[in-house]
């Protein structure tokens, strides 16, 4: 679907166009076309294939889609690939991927978003507001797709790193069973690898854009996808650090579970002592043998009753000062 198709010239908006009009824009010297589209058809991108002579190869990823993050040079032209990872609708705990691909020219840039419901009008009512940095042309653009991107990210991180906050704060407490925290554990790891598969590969990829043998697209703008870069790598880190923590949170989880068993098994076995003070008492007295002098000792009752107690009673003092009850 054509969300939108703007000519831009010096730094300014020339008009909104039609699809049929792009190749009378490109061909003007100092004028660029920026398209968006939103899940794409397939004639949608063999239409714009034919405009601005994408490469087969290029278009081929973006039909197919569930591409891995990336930066490729077809001649003079760049395809960039970026993953859209934002909340999905079917609740707080689950992720949504989308996709966003980049085509860039000298003369046009084409975005293609699919799977995603954030579109990027303020990333273009962001560069029509800074007229003098749109001057650099469709350079400029792509590090405004790829900065309002890697944005979204902040927010992401941000939410699981709160999340875990709570979890750590729940493995202290009392509330909530061992299993329930292994398994939201293991699913904040599995969301922060979600994020770890979007931001590793386009780390390494934004390096391409700044020092080095730099595309011509991206001369001009250097210093910006340096930025972006920045921003990544923080981003990286931070995702790092969270896994070592979930790592850590896991063991420390199963260490608590086993400490909780120790416990209940020192009180089991202090009681079972106990009770078998009781059972040895009463399996002695009551053998009925003839022979037993007790049996004929008026308060011989009284007498086994009382030590049975105080016996007992012994052992879950000790048993309460050694800390098992």
């Amino acid at each position: 679907m054509l969300i939108n198709c703007v000519a831009y010239e010096n730094g300014s908006k020339l008009a909104d166009i039609s699809v049929e009009d792009i190749s009378d824009y490109i061909s003007r010297p100092g004028c660029f076309v920026w398209v968006a589209l939103s899940d794409a058809s397939d004639a949608e991108l063999s239409e714009m294939q034919k405009e601005f002579g994408l490469h087969p190869l290029a278009v081929e990823d973006a039909h197919h889609g569930h591409q891995r993050p990336k930066v490729e040079e077809y001649g003079d032209s760049l395809f960039v690939v970026m993953h859209l990872v934002e909340p999905s609708p079917e609740g707080e705990h689950c992720t949504n991927v989308g996709e966003v691909d980049v085509f860039v020219g000298a003369n046009y840039v084409l975005s293609v978003r699919n799977r995603s419901q954030q579109g990027f009008l303020g990333v273009r009512e962001r560069c029509e507001r800074e007229p003098e940095l749109l001057r650099n042309g469709a350079g400029f653009v792509l590090y405004a797709l790829m900065d309002a991107v890697v944005d979204r990210y902040f927010p992401v991180i941000d939410a699981l790193e709160v999340e875990l906050e709570a979890i750590e704060q729940q493995i202290f407490g009392q509330g909530g069973a061992a299993r329930d925290k292994i398994k939201q554990l293991y699913d904040l790891k599995r969301r922060s690898m979600v994020l770890k598969r979007a931001v590793a590969p386009l780390l390494e990829a934004a390096g391409k854009m700044h020092g080095g043998r730099v595309p011509q697209i991206c001369m001009s703008s250097q210093e910006y996808f340096r930025d972006v870069g920045d921003h990544l790598g923080r981003i990286n880190g931070s995702i790092d650090a969270m896994r070592d923590t979930i790592a850590t949170a896991i063991q420390v989880n199963l260490s608590m579970v086993t400490i909780e068993e120790s416990e209940v098994t020192k009180r089991l076995a202090a009681w079972a002592s106990i009770f078998a003070v009781c059972t040895a008492f009463a399996g002695i007295w009551g053998m009925n043998f003839e022979n037993m002098p007790e049996l004929k000792f008026r308060y011989g009752y009284a007498v086994a009753l009382g030590l049975i107690v105080s016996t007992c009673g012994y052992l879950y003092y000790r048993f309460r000062r050694a800390g098992w009850l």
